[in-house]
């Protein structure tokens, strides 16, 4: 997997203080053709981040010194690298503080090796089409939106939507593969003082009725007790 911008291996930055997710981390990107540096807690991760200005950086949330949350936030401050966070089952609270942190997506420890490279290439992809955020029209996946025109097509598809609904589709589309919290949702569509989660639920539902095709979402995924996460493929495969 070549970087953004070089011809040359994408860098990953490991932050974690197990030895054991260390080494298979490790292993498992390496293979795949990245260049991976490891750091063992949040402060040499954000030097090295510094330094080294990796393509990606994958960091557990609970570490000594520094915590995944409070790394984010540093490594956010100067750069709008993607960032995946580890965390382990019902810790819903530090997942969603490292959200809004500005992580771009968290994997649940134990987790598949298949899942997180797939997470990875995901967010790889999303950095190096960034350029978008410049666009009138956004082609993505089965979706394309007129920004101008206030128009969306799905799969070829004219879909209407009310104003709300294409605030909310261009939101999930500058932010594909990521997950968005209630709150990121509440304010990038309603403002900044926005506190009415039910609105985003109702807004949702409608905008799933529009673009999904069965029961079963494929586009705009829940993610339990966080926000949502968009697919414009309808597969983890962006």
């Amino acid at each position: 997997m070549k970087s953004i911008e070089q011809d040359q291996p994408a860098k990953i930055l490991i932050v974690d203080d197990e030895p054991q997710i260390i080494r298979v981390l490790r292993t498992a990107l390496s293979t795949q053709g990245y260049a991976v540096r490891i750091a063992n807690n949040g402060i040499e991760g954000a030097d090295i981040a510094l330094e080294w200005k990796p393509d990606l950086v994958i960091t557990d949330v609970s570490m000594p010194e520094m915590n995944g949350v409070e790394l984010c936030r540093e490594l956010r401050a100067n750069s709008d690298m993607p960032i995946i966070v580890l965390s382990v089952r019902n810790n819903e609270r530090m997942k969603i503080e490292a959200l809004d942190a500005g992580a771009d997506d968290y994997v649940t420890k134990p987790f598949s090796i298949q899942e997180l490279q797939a997470r990875v290439r995901a967010q790889l992809r999303r950095n190096l089409s960034e350029t978008r955020d410049m666009q009138t029209v956004i082609d993505l996946g089965d979706f394309r939106i007129d920004i101008p025109q206030h128009r969306v097509t799905v799969r070829g598809r004219d879909i209407h939507l009310t104003p709300k609904q294409f605030d909310l589709l261009v939101c999930f589309a500058e932010h594909a593969g990521q997950v968005l919290t209630h709150r990121a949702l509440l304010q990038a569509v309603w403002g900044a003082h926005a506190d009415q989660p039910e609105y985003l639920r109702v807004s949702i539902g409608q905008l799933r009725k529009k673009i999904e095709t069965s029961d079963e979402p494929r586009y705009i995924l829940t993610e339990p007790w966080v926000g949502y996460r968009f697919r414009p493929t309808g597969s983890d495969d962006l």
